[in-house]
């Protein structure tokens, strides 16, 4: 119990910008499905930010997508091409602030849980880094393996994840 405080207090206070994006990729990419599914996201990002292959922190992991480089010539501004990131709901032209209220505070909730579970050793996609939705069928679903269907949502892990996971987190 104490180390789960701690790991809560970690997350909560000295990073709550990493919260906030954690939890709104929890409400943007899972908002209508249950706690395993909202957890499952959110430990797909957590795998990814323990991951050479991805940023090192949580947010730069939710944010990442293509950006114009017209718009970084021309104006020296960073902006992100529309459909062109790793969580769609990113750069998809809608606003990212949450609308409903309590599903927000929910999301915020289950993002700190995913947090300290997954600190914990609890990981609900068994070292998976991707996902979609059950309604899709993307090319790259092919070169990676198949884990689990948490709700709406299926989900992947590295070919030969044992060995190559152990690889691509040395470093980190």
């Amino acid at each position: 119990m104490i180390k789960e405080t701690l790991l809560t207090i970690q997350l909560l206070f000295s990073a709550p910008t990493e919260h906030e994006c954690l939890a709104k990729n929890i409400y943007f990419e899972a908002r209508n499905q249950s706690i395993a599914g909202q957890l499952a996201v959110s430990h797909v990002v957590m795998n990814r930010v323990k991951s050479d292959r991805y940023p090192n922190t949580i947010c730069e992991v939710v944010q990442q997508g293509l950006t114009s480089r017209w718009w970084k010539k021309e104006h020296g501004k960073t902006v992100m091409l529309k459909n062109k990131c790793q969580f769609s709901w990113y750069c998809d032209g809608l606003s990212d602030e949450p609308k409903e209220k309590t599903t927000w505070r929910n999301a915020l909730v289950v993002a700190k849980d995913a947090y300290t579970l997954w600190s914990l050793g609890t990981d609900l996609t068994d070292g998976s880094m991707w996902y979609h939705a059950k309604n899709v069928s993307p090319n790259w679903r092919h070169d990676f393996d198949y884990v689990a269907r948490i709700d709406d949502h299926l989900f992947y892990r590295t070919k030969n994840y044992k060995k190559v996971y152990k690889k691509l987190t040395s470093s980190k």
